[in-house]
């Protein structure tokens, strides 16, 4: 106990900030834990080493920045719990309270989620797992299969359904996606369903055609119900960094965003893009996927996420 106090209180030198370092304890959870690991040979870190791991965790250079001014104008004795209360209360005051769960509607009529994203982010997996969500708290859910230009998508999808129980439309080899979620929201409405969820197509976030197509789909389901789709969601992958804040920004312009499913935060992913994300777009995380099952998935939770997946 006694070295871990020592540690925890070693002060930092208050001339130079350039040159100004402090000792880190291999105590904490989550991102910290995984800083620390990464200087476990090292007796010290730097102001400058600091900052480019917070970086690294795609916190973002002015988020990045702001944590460690703040460190830096606290003007005494700086600790390595001082750096974790400093960066989780920077990150909490980040983002808005814990986002409401999807809600069945007053007039009967499905409610109607579309999932969009660019292809390797897990948005057919997503798109499952958050029927089987809604479905495990008493929700009738219908899946539409609206990727219909890649055959594994809509395979992958029928396997979900067959595996959780929940019905999956689809549509002929490279028939029209709105088409698809036509279908699928009229037998939706027809059998009185709570929750429609269109798995839409991968798309590049930077093929102008492929994005308008998101407008038609929304046109086309509108026709049937001038409120809907009622949630849009973007599965990003919380690995790939800086590109998901690209991916967020060219989608939210097409198909304006309700929220974000952040995916793969079991592998290298830290999280820290949802941080980003909000901070710039104003875009809420709702889920979270840590995994291929689907109990490897879970509604977003602002402290939790801050404490332990960070």
């Amino acid at each position: 106990m006694a070295a871990e106090q020592e540690a925890m209180n070693l002060q930092f030198p208050a001339l130079d900030r350039a040159t100004a370092t402090f000792s880190l304890t291999p105590l904490m959870a989550g991102f910290f834990k995984k800083l620390f690991n990464q200087i476990t040979n090292q007796a010290e870190v730097d102001w400058d080493e600091l900052e480019a791991n917070l970086i690294a965790a795609d916190l973002g250079a002015k988020l990045s920045t702001g944590i460690v001014d703040e460190l830096y104008d606290l003007g005494r004795e700086i600790s390595a719990k001082d750096v974790v209360d400093v960066t989780r209360k920077r990150l909490s005051g980040i983002l808005p309270e814990d986002s409401p769960a999807p809600a069945p509607r007053a007039n009967g009529k499905p409610t109607v989620i579309l999932v969009v994203g660019v292809n390797g982010t897990g948005k057919t997996t997503s798109s499952a797992k958050l029927g089987m969500w809604l479905k495990n708290r008493g929700h009738s859910v219908t899946l539409a299969a609206a990727d219909t230009f890649r055959a594994a998508a809509v395979e992958q999808l029928q396997r979900w359904g067959d595996r959780l129980g929940i019905p999956v439309v689809t549509g002929k080899p490279n028939s029209d996606p709105s088409s698809v979620c036509f279908k699928a929201h009229e037998q939706a409405i027809a059998n009185q369903t709570e929750f429609l969820i269109c798995d839409t197509a991968g798309r590049i976030h930077t093929r102008h055609n492929l994005m308008e197509e998101l407008g038609k789909i929304r046109r086309t389901i509108a026709k049937q119900d001038d409120s809907a789709p009622h949630l849009t969601l973007l599965v990003v992958d919380a690995s790939t960094g800086s590109n998901a804040l690209n991916q967020a920004k060219e989608f939210h312009k097409a198909s304006p965003l309700d929220g974000l499913i952040i995916t793969k935060l079991d592998g290298s992913g830290k999280g820290g893009i949802a941080f980003t994300i909000y901070d710039q777009l104003k875009i809420t995380p709702h889920f979270i996927g840590t995994g291929e099952e689907p109990a490897e998935f879970s509604i977003f939770e602002k402290e939790r996420f801050v404490s332990e997946v960070l």
